[in-house]
């Protein structure tokens, strides 16, 4: 399961996508606020990722965050990585955080080994696609269809 931070993570980079136009700042109490993360909380995690290059923030009255990468550069995957470490369920199979198992007796023929590293490469493969611009695409579709069942639901 994800950490509350890693969520809170994807919904303030979220939130930054849709408020942030043509790369103003957006304050922190109006983050926390939307998306009821705590405020203390939020700045440690917008801190993170401004380190990690994919925010970047202006200081005084008009400052606040915004996105230094475009809604396409920024993926699921990554931010898990930032905040939870590997996405891989077994360490032998970690891309960035590889361990041996210490039971295993030979990596090259483990049939455990082969199925967690197939998961975590499919599982990868999906968060990388799930970028900013990809979660709203698909949140814009599922309101405009929810609105649709909404009004068939009244015709009837």
């Amino acid at each position: 399961m994800l950490s509350k931070k890693t969520k809170y993570a994807i919904n303030a980079l979220v939130y930054l996508a849709r408020e942030s136009k043509d790369g103003k700042p957006v304050q922190i109490s109006r983050i926390a606020e939307s998306e009821h993360i705590p405020r203390k909380f939020l700045e440690a995690i917008l801190l993170e990722l401004r380190h990690a290059g994919m925010l970047n923030s202006r200081k005084g009255k008009t400052g606040g965050y915004y996105l230094q990468l475009s809604t396409d550069e920024i993926n699921i995957a990554n931010v898990m990585r930032l905040f939870d470490g590997p996405i891989a369920l077994l360490p032998c199979v970690a891309y960035k955080y590889y361990e041996r198992c210490e039971e295993c007796r030979d990596e090259e023929t483990c049939g455990i080994r082969a199925v967690f590293s197939e998961v975590r490469s499919e599982t990868v493969q999906m968060l990388k696609g799930a970028t900013l611009s990809e979660i709203i695409k698909r949140s814009e579709g599922l309101k405009k269809e929810a609105s649709l069942q909404k009004k068939g639901i009244k015709k009837k």
